[in-house]
């Protein structure tokens, strides 16, 4: 791998609208932010090989959304490790997928701003925040591992 994108999912509704948060739609606003970002994507020539999403419903609106605006987007693989995940452990899942030139992992925060910042300054604690719908692109240079990468773009809507 030598391109991670990572989607934060867009606004969901509030877990109080739906009672499961495994479970929540997106809003009307985090439907617009997930065609936003697919949009965003497309703009920068940017097209994944390989798409992770969490299992969450408002993921997986999310991961539809913005594939809908990438020609010939490859089908997303759900991977239940994503929902409520640790940096360590999106980066176990990621070296399962090593093989992908360039990967879009959809999740959730914390898991996804401390894994940029675990990647970019090696640390996981220095996080500065990562909104829904925002995205991080990422360079590897080499190995999967702890301040091995370059942020090359950051997006929100």
């Amino acid at each position: 791998m030598h391109e991670l994108i990572l989607l934060r999912h867009a606004e969901a509704v509030p877990i109080e609208a739906s009672g499961d948060d495994r479970q929540r739609p997106l809003s009307a606003r985090g439907e617009r932010e997930a065609q936003a970002a697919g949009l965003w994507l497309t703009a920068h020539g940017l097209r994944p090989d390989r798409v992770l999403c969490s299992p969450t419903r408002r993921a997986d609106e999310t991961t539809r959304l913005a594939l809908a605006a990438i020609d010939n987007a490859p089908v997303p693989q759900q991977a239940d490790e994503i929902y409520d995940a640790s940096p360590g452990e999106l980066l176990a899942l990621l070296d399962q997928h090593a093989d992908a030139g360039t990967v879009l992992l959809v999740g959730h925060n914390p898991g996804m701003e401390r894994l940029v910042a675990l990647l970019v300054e090696g640390r996981s604690d220095e996080f500065r925040g990562m909104p829904p719908g925002a995205l991080a692109v990422l360079h590897l240079d080499g190995a999967l591992e702890p301040g091995n990468a370059r942020l090359d773009a950051f997006w929100s809507p």
